[in-house]
């Protein structure tokens, strides 16, 4: 009893009204969604790159807009430096004054303050912190997806290099094989014409 092949048996599975283009994509089951994406790029010959900065961009709230702009503003120079001015003025005034201190030594209120801007900034800059860090994965995920294109179109390029390699290594082994019979046919007409000469020269001095 004759086996069927493997080949057969797969073009069995598949239903007769099945896409051809969709037998590739049905072995992607165990890719992740990037490289899902960049097949289907290399597929169709589109762009892979994106701009994360851009892509970011487009889904920034207000809130989330004015918790980058407090962040940057926290995490400067100037803000160092105008908040020890303020320190600075707020504790000599009240450590000289002549008049009524409203925060005297050890400096409550100062503490108050200071507590109150630690509370609402620590939130703020770990709002911030997070879509930096979902920003640095989308550029992670990007990455990755750029060097797996890469590596694709490396990998074609190569198995391209190599397709034209054997058809000139099989050109090569054509032509020598007609060069082989071409000497071949050509010794067998120098033999014939060795022969002929041969032949025509005893028969002259026979009859001489």
């Amino acid at each position: 009893m004759q086996e069927s092949s493997p080949t057969e048996n797969r073009r069995e599975q598949v239903p007769a009204g099945a896409d051809r283009g969709s037998a590739p994509r049905d072995a992607w089951g165990g890719m992740t969604n990037t490289e899902h994406r960049v097949l289907d790029a290399a597929l169709r010959r589109t762009p892979t790159a994106r701009n994360v900065n851009a892509l970011v961009a487009e889904h920034f709230t207000p809130g989330q807009r004015l918790a980058d702009a407090v962040t940057d503003r926290l995490g400067s120079w100037p803000f160092i430096v105008i908040q020890s001015l303020v320190l600075l003025a707020w504790i000599a005034v009240n450590s000289v004054a002549w008049r009524q201190h409203w925060d005297p030594y050890p400096f409550i209120l100062l503490n108050l303050v200071l507590s109150f801007q630690a509370a609402f900034s620590a939130p703020i800059i770990m709002m911030s912190q997070n879509r930096q860090m979902m920003k640095d994965r989308l550029q992670a995920e990007a990455d990755y997806a750029v060097n797996l294109r890469a590596e694709l179109d490396v990998a074609a390029v190569h198995a391209r290099l190599d397709e034209l390699s054997g058809r000139q290594w099989a050109a090569l082994l054509d032509l020598q094989r007609q060069q082989l019979e071409l000497l071949s046919r050509i010794e067998a007409l120098t033999g014939e014409v060795h022969r002929a000469t041969t032949t025509s020269g005893g028969s002259v001095g026979a009859t001489g």
